[in-house]
């Protein structure tokens, strides 16, 4: 497995789209549940190959990623070649991105002693998706890149 198997609640969602797949393979319900109950490892294959493939089609489509901690702030524009990125560190460690009076604080203080502003880019060290799955496993979210250009455009203006 390539990525990681997609959750239960995840498959749920994803029921009509796993049935399609199951269908390209000329698979039926019959014989999903036939599969489930005599072959269990094939079955396991299966959602292991469906899943890969959902990774790959969200990875492949990712542009933005947001990773919030209590004093940081990183920010991922995710290109073809390279990433870059925008981290904002509070140097007051009281201060909490993670709830909305340390975002307003962030907000009021963003261009003041109280903010390191750190940008950077790099190219990929793997793959491409291999490289955005990872920060996702390390707790970055897809975003739709809102917060990075708005930042982004401020810092080049």
């Amino acid at each position: 497995m390539k990525y990681k198997r997609l959750t239960k609640e995840q498959f749920e969602e994803l029921h009509v789209e796993f049935s399609n797949f199951l269908a390209t393979q000329s698979i039926d319900k019959k014989e999903w549940d036939t599969i489930k109950a005599n072959k269990p490892e094939v079955a396991e294959q299966e959602l292991d190959v469906f899943s890969d493939l959902i990774w790959e089609g969200v990875l492949k489509n990712t542009h933005y990623l947001e990773h919030f901690s209590k004093n940081h702030i990183f920010l991922f524009h995710c290109q073809e070649k390279l990433i870059q990125s925008i981290v904002l560190k509070s140097l007051d460690t009281t201060i909490d991105f993670m709830n909305k009076e340390g975002l307003q604080w962030l907000s009021d203080n963003m261009f003041t002693e109280q903010v390191e502003i750190h940008l950077g880019k790099k190219e990929y060290e793997t793959l491409r998706n291999e490289s955005i799955f990872k920060l996702i496993t390390e707790g970055a979210i897809l975003s739709d890149g809102q917060l990075y250009l708005q930042i982004n455009g401020i810092i080049q203006s």
